[in-house]
C-alpha cells in the first residue's frame, strides 16, 4: 500500500535525504565525532519513523496513511534540498585554504550562507503559497464571430486540496472566481494529490461555481493515480460540472458557436489526442480542455483553436535569471506559464492554485485564471 507509483517520487527522495545524511555523518565522524553522534541520532529517527508505519505499530496506526506520507514526502523534500546545500558546505569549508585567513572566512560564510537561503527560500515560499490572485488577459482568436468578441472565460486547475491547502482556502479561490461574473467557468484537472484526500470537500466547493454557460472541466494526473476518474465524472456530474472524457460540447452565443472538446491527462511519451480531432465541430470556434499543455502541437495541428491547461504549477518554484526561467517544468515542456501562440493557435497554462511536494510557491503566484477572448 506504501509503494504505489505515485509515491515513488517522494520515496526516493526520502532515499536521497537518508543517504546525504550518512555521507555528512562519515565526514563528521571523521573531524566532529561529538556533533557525529547528533547527525546519527536524526538518522535513527527517521528510519524509526519509517519502519514505525511499515510495521504498524499501533502508534503509528493513529495516523492517516495520507496525512502521515504527505508530510513525510513533504519533510523529506526539504530536508534533502538542505543537506544538498549542506554537502556543498562540508566541501567548501574541507577545501579551505589554511594559509589564507580572510579567504578562509569569505569561503565558510559562503557555506554557511548555501546551509542557509534553502530554508529562508522554503519558510518565504510557505507563507506566500495560498496568496490567491486574479489574472486576467486577452486571447486573440483570428476571424472570431462578433457575439464570441469578449467572452470571459475563467478556470481554476490543480487545486490540490489536501493537507496544505484546505477546504476554507478554497472556498475563498471559489469566491474569487464567482466575482469575475465570468460566461462560463473551467476545471481543468488535480482536484487533489493522492487517494485519501478530501474529494468529496472539493467536488462539494466546485459545486459553488457559477457562469451563465455552466461548468466544464476535463481530469488530471492525479485523478489517474488516485483511480477516481469514474468517480470524479460522476459526482461532478450530479453537482452540474461536466467533465469531458474525449467528448465536447457545443455552446452557442448568439449567432455564434464554440465548441469544447476536453481529454484525459494525456501520459508524456505517448501518442497525444488520439482521437480528439474527431470532436472539432467545422464552423466553430474549437477549444481544448488538456490538463497538460504538452500537447499543444498536435491540437494546433489537429485544428484547435485555443488549447486550456494548467499541471506545471508555473513551475512553482521560478527564478529568472538574466531574463531566462529557471524551474522543474521547463525540462518537461516549453509551455509553463502564461499564452504562447502558434501561427493560429494558441494554449494558455495557469500556473493553478495549489502545489505539490512540498507546500512553497516561489516566483509563481497561485491564480484563479481569466480568459477575454478577443478578435484580431
Amino acid at each position: 500500500m506504501l509503494l504505489r507509483v505515485h509515491f515513488f517520487p517522494g520515496l526516493c527522495l526520502l532515499l536521497l535525504g537518508l543517504a546525504l545524511q550518512f555521507h555528512i555523518l562519515g565526514w563528521l565522524l571523521g573531524r566532529y565525532r561529538q556533533r557525529g553522534w547528533i547527525i546519527s541520532g536524526a538518522s535513527a529517527s527517521t528510519i524509526l519513523l519509517v519502519l514505525g508505519y511499515a510495521l504498524e505499530f499501533p502508534w503509528a496506526q493513529r495516523i492517516s496513511l495520507v496525512t502521515w506520507w504527505t508530510w513525510l514526502e513533504c519533510a523529506a523534500l526539504v530536508e534533502t534540498i538542505w543537506l544538498m546545500g549542506f554537502s556543498f558546505a562540508l566541501l567548501i569549508w574541507s577545501r579551505t585554504p589554511r594559509f589564507d585567513p580572510a579567504r578562509r572566512r569569505m569561503l565558510r560564510a559562503a557555506g554557511a550562507a548555501v546551509c542557509v537561503v534553502p530554508v529562508v527560500g522554503t519558510a518565504f515560499g510557505y507563507v506566500r503559497r495560498n496568496r490567491f490572485r486574479v489574472s486576467e488577459l486577452p486571447v486573440p482568436i483570428p476571424n472570431l464571430p462578433k457575439d464570441l468578441d469578449g467572452l470571459r472565460i475563467v478556470q481554476i486547475t490543480d487545486i490540490h486540496l489536501s493537507e496544505f491547502l484546505s477546504e476554507r482556502e478554497l472556498a475563498a479561490a471559489i469566491d474569487m472566481a464567482n466575482e469575475t461574473r465570468a460566461n462560463l467557468a473551467l476545471v481543468t484537472g488535480d482536484l487533489i494529490t493522492r487517494r485519501g484526500d478530501p474529494l468529496d470537500a472539493c467536488l462539494r466547493q466546485l459545486a459553488r461555481l457559477r457562469a451563465d454557460a455552466g461548468v466544464l472541466g476535463c481530469l488530471g494526473n492525479h485523478e489517474v493515480y488516485a483511480k477516481v476518474e469514474d468517480y470524479v465524472t460522476t459526482q461532478g456530474r450530479r453537482v452540474g460540472i461536466e467533465f469531458l472524457r474525449l467528448q465536447s460540447k457545443l455552446l452557442r452565443f448568439g449567432s455564434a458557436a464554440i465548441n469544447f472538446a476536453g481529454v484525459d491527462y494525456q501520459k508524456m511519451y505517448s501518442r497525444y489526442l488520439a482521437g480528439a480531432d474527431r470532436l472539432i465541430v467545422p464552423g466553430a470556434v474549437n477549444i481544448l480542455l488538456s490538463h497538460n499543455p504538452d500537447v499543444f502541437p498536435v491540437a494546433a495541428a489537429q485544428g484547435y483553436h485555443l488549447t486550456i491547461a494548467g499541471h506545471t504549477h508555473g513551475g512553482q518554484v521560478d527564478f529568472e535569471i538574466l531574463h531566462q526561467h529557471v524551474n522543474v517544468a521547463r525540462y518537461f515542456t516549453p509551455y509553463v506559464r502564461g499564452l504562447y501562440r502558434h501561427q493560429k493557435s494558441s494554449v494558455y497554462v495557469s500556473t493553478g492554485l495549489g502545489t505539490i511536494g512540498v507546500p512553497v510557491r516561489i516566483g509563481a503566484p497561485p491564480e484563479i485564471s481569466v480568459l477575454r477572448l478577443c478578435a484580431t
